[in-house]
């Protein structure tokens, strides 16, 4: 079945009910962007939820294929009356990404970026990261300036929204300084494209009402001294607090004022379907160091000496924070062995493009760090590693923090800007009203040169009194910011959570100017309403979201989204926030007794959570507190095992010899018979025994492997340990050379390095195939079978197991976790031990390279690359690349979910024209090849190959 048909199903959900979808809406919809529309509810209630503490359920999501679907969108909500909120990252934090109405998601099919001007500007669609456009300027040395720290998982289309900043742009390079221009879909429908060179001539061609309403606002605002002041005050500092006004002094023309209104208007004004960004330099030199302080006043009191060494970034973390960051396995010696008490600390560093000026500043500010009144000693360091270390320990700070947060408990980040010179003052009043409001735990942390500061606190909303004191302590957090002279939002955007005080900061005339742009752009009203400007004053405090407690894994996410564009099942069912964020709505639906909610959820959750997911565990290398949705998903399809399907597989297990030859056999068979006759077995097993049961046959599977044989050798460096894949499968192209174990071997034999192969082997695995799907009794006893093996032939721990696939050397080194026994990649063994000793390598001109979700896991990605140098003279790894989905048999059972992981990095991989393509994993060579019609070689196949002596 489809996932179209699926959507189709009868669903449980009666009509009357409150998630009952309207059909009457889908089909306006439908007929605005055919094929993009859902009512789905597991639909609707995943994508409820954002990174903010608000939750509201739409009542559709549609995802427009293009833009001429976003502006048919536009004239469909004009005619009925529909509210439309454009979401893409979903990592906002004040509630600007959901809404009861229509949620638009603007990431699936709009993630395009052009390089433009050899890299001084970037032309990049709303459904882009931060991240993936810096990944494609770093070959020409530049980068976005707007750089926040979820700059990950943020999109495009979020940094517009939001007139993001970051740790190191200030007010200077943030999105309102460097966004040239863009392509606007207006509430009317009309498409504007504000770079063009007739694009205000156009303007008033097209909106004549508009253009005149915004040169009439612009007068009026100019004329008005004391509107002038506020915005030159307010505007000096970040500064995110309600409508751009600042677009009416700084810009004449309207289309150039429309713009800059739309940059930070959290789509309440209009769509940016492109965006054009003036890049700024990415230096490459850079020195990084923490300076701890006994006490907040000692930190902020070297403020205005470390601001004028010049020092690019400078981040504050008070007392709490540090707390927490001190927890972290990669923070640094001397704030792992500090005694945290009144404590604070700046994070530092120096950013320049070259080497020589980098270490005329490091000199300077040495001596100045050396004079000041530290805790602990501190030096500013250039290394890679120790720089990440810190950078890993800030960014993760506001999610480490959170994810610690009590059950039960939502998480609150707020941020507010004031005059540096009121930072000290603000920080200990504010810590002061933690105190007197209850909030104990919470902490303060942000950017100390631009007297931006961010605090989180956690709340339980549905405790009695709660919402009553938040309301107490936001009136009292108002008061402290705006009598500084500060702003109450500086970077995160007014979002809900701030609407209903956007008034009191700028006062009546200015928020009228606000209100008159909104009328004029969208007159009725229906773009993202009760977001930024919002009259209702307890819109701060309404559709606040609860947290149930439901499972470990589930109970410490803060729904950040960070884990999402790593996700290989992103595009095609769910990612790992929403697979969470499904649990609490089935958690929610079964104590509320709602029967035909919770039977449609869980029936729609099986495809969408259990069955499609990777386990590929790559959420957790982007979840800032470690969370592996793949232990989540594994534990489903552990309960969902019966006890004749354990006890079969744990037979299997036991057997596992014949079992891989016999896959093998049926392989080979396959393969010398038409291609109808073993489609249609196939196909009539998973229709009698389910998809997720009986793999997909296709013309594309190899035949079946060879046997896995023992080696014996008198003095053995490593234990060598084959998957059981080369049994299975045969190599990619038996008659351009052998396979990975083969290579493997003679790679060996011309270095000069012996390695032992165990009698047993054939009968071994790493026992990822039962792991993965919950058949806890089979992994048992594979792992029965695996350790005394291992342990006499490493002679108890002294020889490293060295695995020829990535993905069973990290299921290998999980099983042997709490053993003696170090297990290491193939390709991290070749690369340190191997290819000193080999011949000189007859490269090839250049090589694609797919490093697969183990490989990064295992850090083996440098190594990887090491190898393919010693391979190719160009070694192209794909800027879009990512998990391939594979995952061992899922990409048999469901080749969908390959299709939809892979297809981003096959575009790329075929941009490359090259000699040859490799990985690291059987499988995933598998993916690839089926993916881009290329052949992939494990990457030692190809390093044999080059090495091998000529006949």
């Amino acid at each position: 079945m489809s996932r179209t048909d699926r959507r189709r199903v009868a669903p449980a959900v009666q009509p009357g009910h409150p998630l009952a979808a309207d059909a009457a809406l889908l089909a306006r919809l439908e007929s605005a962007a055919p094929g993009a529309v859902t009512g789905r509810a597991s639909d609707r209630l995943s994508f409820a939820h954002d990174a903010s503490h608000y939750l509201l359920v739409p009542q559709a999501l549609v995802a427009p294929r293009d833009m001429s679907q976003v502006a048919a969108l536009m004239r469909t909500a004009g005619a009925h009356g529909l509210q439309l909120t454009f979401r893409s990252g979903g990592t906002s934090l004040s509630g600007q990404a959901t809404n009861d109405g229509v949620l638009v998601d603007t990431r699936r099919n709009f993630r395009g970026i052009e390089i433009l001007d050899d890299g001084a500007r970037v032309r990049v669609q709303p459904g882009a990261t931060v991240r993936a456009v810096n990944n494609r300027l770093a070959r020409h040395g530049r980068k976005l300036g707007p750089d926040p720290a979820s700059e990950s998982a943020c999109t495009i289309g979020g940094v517009v929204a939001n007139n993001s900043s970051g740790m190191t742009c200030g007010t200077e390079a943030n999105t309102y300084r460097t966004l040239e221009s863009a392509v606007l879909v207006l509430p009317s429908g009309t498409v504007l494209d504000t770079g063009a060179i007739d694009a205000d001539d156009r303007l008033r061609a097209l909106e004549p009402d508009l253009h005149e309403g915004l040169a009439r606002l612009r007068d009026r605002v100019r004329g008005n001294p004391a509107s002038v002041g506020t915005i030159e005050k307010l505007y000096s500092i970040k500064n995110t607090m309600g409508l751009g006004v600042n677009s009416f002094v700084d810009h004449t023309r309207p289309a150039d004022i429309l713009l800059h209104l739309v940059i930070g208007s959290e789509g309440t004004l209009a769509f940016v379907a492109e965006a054009t960004f003036r890049t700024v330099p990415a230096h490459p030199h850079a020195a990084t160091a923490l300076l701890l302080f006994s006490d907040l006043a000692a930190a902020t009191g070297s403020l205005p000496a470390l601001v004028d060494t010049g020092f690019t970034t400078i981040e504050l973390l008070d007392a709490t924070s540090l707390s927490v960051a001190r927890q972290d396995p990669r923070a640094i010696a001397a704030l792992r062995e500090l005694t945290v008490r009144d404590h604070a600390a700046l994070l530092v560093e120096h950013q320049s493009p070259s080497g020589e000026e980098l270490s005329d500043l490091v000199d300077t500010s040495s001596r100045l760090i050396a004079g000041l009144p530290l805790a602990a000693p501190a030096e500013l360091s250039t290394d890679s590693v120790a720089r990440a270390a810190l950078w890993h320990i800030r960014k993760g700070l506001y999610t480490a923090v959170a994810g610690a947060r009590p059950s039960g408990t939502t998480a609150l980040l707020e941020d507010i800007a004031v005059p540096v010179e009121a930072l000290l003052p603000t920080c200990s009043e504010l810590t002061g009203l933690f105190d007197s409001h209850g909030y104990g735990g919470s902490v303060i942390f942000g950017h100390a040169k631009d007297g931006n500061v961010h605090f989180l606190l956690n709340e339980d909303f549905d405790a009695p009194g709660n919402v009553d004191r938040y309301l107490r302590f936001t009136e009292d957090m108002v008061d402290l910011v705006l009598g500084a002279g500060g702003t109450l939002k500086a970077e995160h955007g007014t979002g809900r959570i701030m609407a209903p005080y956007v008034r009191r900061q700028y006062g009546d005339e200015l928020y009228d100017v606000m209100c008159e742009v909104k009328r004029l752009l969208d007159p009725l009203g229906l773009l993202n309403p009760g977001v930024l400007l919002d009259e209702d004053p307890a819109g701060h405090i309404s559709h606040l979201k609860s947290t149930p407690t439901v499972e470990a894994e589930v109970d410490r996410c803060v729904e950040c989204g960070y884990c999402e564009p790593v996700c290989p099942s992103q595009d095609l069912t769910t990612s790992p926030r929403r697979r969470i964020v499904l649990r609490r709505e089935i958690a929610r639906a079964k104590e509320a007794g709602d029967t035909g909610l919770l039977a449609e959820l869980e029936r729609e959750y099986q495809y969408d959570a259990v069955d499609t997911c990777a386990v590929d565990g790559m959420c957790a290398t982007a979840c800032p507190v470690g969370i592996d949705t793949g232990d989540l998903t594994r534990s489903l399809r552990a309960k969902q095992r019966g006890r004749t399907e354990q006890k079969v597989w744990a037979y299997v297990a036991r057997h596992w010899d014949g079992v891989t030859r016999g896959a093998a056999i049926a392989l080979t068979a396959a393969s010398t018979v038409p291609d109808a006759l073993p489609a249609r077995i196939t196909a009539a097993g998973r229709a009698l025994l389910g998809a997720d049961t009986v793999p997909a046959w296709s013309a594309d599977l190899p035949r079946g492997g060879s046997r896995r044989r023992p080696v014996q050798t008198r003095t053995p460096q490593a234990v060598y340990f084959p998957a059981c894949l080369s049994t299975m499968f045969a190599p990619a192209d038996p008659e351009a050379g052998p396979g990975v174990r083969d290579a493997f071997l003679a790679l060996c034999r011309r270095a000069g390095v012996e390695v032992r192969v165990p009698a047993e082997i054939a009968s071994l695995c790493c026992g990822t195939p039962w792991k993965s799907k919950g058949l806890t009794d089979g992994h048992t006893a594979m792992r029965d079978r695996v350790l005394p093996v291992l342990r006499e032939a490493t002679d108890n721990g002294a020889l490293p197991v060295v695995v020829d696939a990535a993905s069973c050397t990290e299921g290998l080194a999980r099983m042997l976790a709490e053993e003696a026994v170090r297990v290491v990649d193939a390709v991290e063994f070749v690369d340190t031990t191997v290819l000193p000793g080999l011949p000189q390598a007859r490269r090839l001109p250049s090589v694609v390279v797919h490093p697969t979700c183990s490989s990064t896991q295992l850090g083996l990605n440098p190594a990887l690359l090491r190898v393919a140098a010693a391979v190719a003279e160009e070694v192209v790894q794909p800027e879009d690349w990512s998990c391939c989905a594979f995952a061992g048999d899922r990409g048999l059972l469901h080749p969908e979910l390959t299709a939809s992981a892979t297809a981003a990095e096959a575009r790329a991989a075929l941009r490359h024209p090259a000699a040859a393509h490799a990985s690291v994993n059987r499988t995933c060579e598998l993916g690839m090849t089926r993916a881009t019609g290329h052949p992939y070689r494990h990457l030692l196949e190809l390093l044999d190959d080059a090495t091998r002596p000529h006949p």
